[in-house]
């Protein structure tokens, strides 16, 4: 699904029309915007104090679901549509300190500092470089045929399975860089500075979820403390399944260094389209994904506030076509199918389904250009 190859005279054209497009929405900006976030957030608050409220309940079966279900909405909410958009600096240009994306803080465990490096400079800078991009994988699975195959991936479709269990935590470890602390990249006395935020962070969260909420529901500890868990075991699946479904399924492209290194911006933008997908669904869908249903016009304009996307959608998707380029979308079921299917495939050797590896690829935009994964 790599599509067409491009001219470095196509590639400067792509790069002034998505940049144009972008500069059309950063002029459009305004109180619609910044009533849509302040809506989510008064929704998100409301929902966690119904659920909250609800748990203390949880003597009645059913107000202890329905609290469970609030929560579990509240907590989505505050990690995807919140979350994730304000720390991008999406609401920036709103000025209000609680929104803002140097000061902002999640109900999760992972460190804003600590994620802000990892996803938002890291991430989003070489999205899909092999060796540079450490979601790819994200350290511990084979998700791609680029990455050399060992014993040890035999256990890939365990490993994702915890990871999706217990995301959270894995998005706030992933911060140790734990894959270069083995192979001696880097030192553990590196990690200081990250492992202190990691374990203020995580220590504060364990005990409001898990002792003071509890505590505060007297005789109905047991009760309240599962269904804090179960709303962050909901919250853990639902972050795990969108952002593996907008990274990783069939047709998504890797690169490697030397193909993206001097990369002009219309060469930067084709990557991000290369390498991310979208995926199909009704508006509160989108909503409770964050917007990033729409990853790949999130990978192209990540700053941008994600209520935008699905209106920009179109136009992006039109751009693909009139340069040849693929617009990897789907259904969640067909999407997350594929991410699994990777999954399993290349827990095994490369010779038990027919690949191959091998060390290089051709020049982006030339040649026999990015290999879809």
């Amino acid at each position: 699904m790599s599509g067409k190859r491009l001219t470095p005279e196509e590639l400067d054209r792509l790069g002034a029309e998505l940049d144009a497009l972008r500069q059309r929405v950063v002029d459009d900006l305004g109180q619609a915007d910044r009533d849509y976030l302040l809506t989510v957030v008064r929704t998100q608050r409301a929902l966690e104090v119904a659920g909250r409220g609800l748990l203390f309940l949880g003597f009645f079966p059913p107000a202890w679901l329905a609290g469970v279900a609030a929560l579990s909405a509240s907590k989505i909410l505050d990690n995807m549509e919140i979350g994730h958009n304000v720390m991008h600096g999406q609401y920036d240009w709103m000025r209000d300190p609680a929104l803002n994306s140097r000061t902002f803080e999640w109900d999760t465990v992972a460190p804003a500092a600590n994620w802000k490096h990892s996803h938002n400079y890291v991430h989003h800078t070489f999205t899909n470089v092999l060796g540079k991009d450490r979601d790819i994988g994200y350290g511990i699975l084979r998700i791609d045929p680029e990455q050399r195959w060992h014993p040890y991936y035999l256990g890939n479709p365990v490993y994702a399975f915890l990871l999706m269990v217990f995301f959270q935590w894995g998005v706030m470890l992933h911060d140790l860089e734990v894959e270069r602390l083995v192979s001696g990249e880097k030192r553990w006395a590196e990690t200081a500075g990250v492992r202190r935020l990691m374990w203020r962070k995580g220590l504060r969260q364990a005990v409001k979820d898990y002792v003071l909420f509890p505590a505060l529901s007297g005789p109905l500890f047991v009760s309240t403390l599962a269904g804090n868990a179960t709303a962050n075991l909901a919250r853990n699946v639902w972050a795990f399944a969108i952002i593996f479904c907008g990274h990783f399924p069939s047709g998504v492209a890797s690169f490697t260094e030397e193909e993206t290194a001097g990369e002009s911006r219309g060469r930067w933008y084709h990557r991000q389209l290369l390498g991310s997908a979208n995926i199909t669904g009704s508006a509160l869908f989108h909503v409770l994904t964050g917007n990033l249903s729409h990853q790949i016009e999130h990978h192209l304009f990540p700053d941008l506030p994600a209520r935008r996307y699905p209106m920009i959608a179109p136009q992006v998707r039109d751009i693909c076509a009139r340069y040849g380029l693929p617009y990897n979308t789907g259904g969640l079921a067909r999407q997350l199918g594929s991410v699994v299917g990777k999954l399993v495939r290349y827990a095994l050797p490369d010779r038990w389904w027919g690949g191959t590896s091998g060390p290089t690829r051709g020049t982006v935009g030339s040649g026999r250009g990015p290999r879809a994964a």
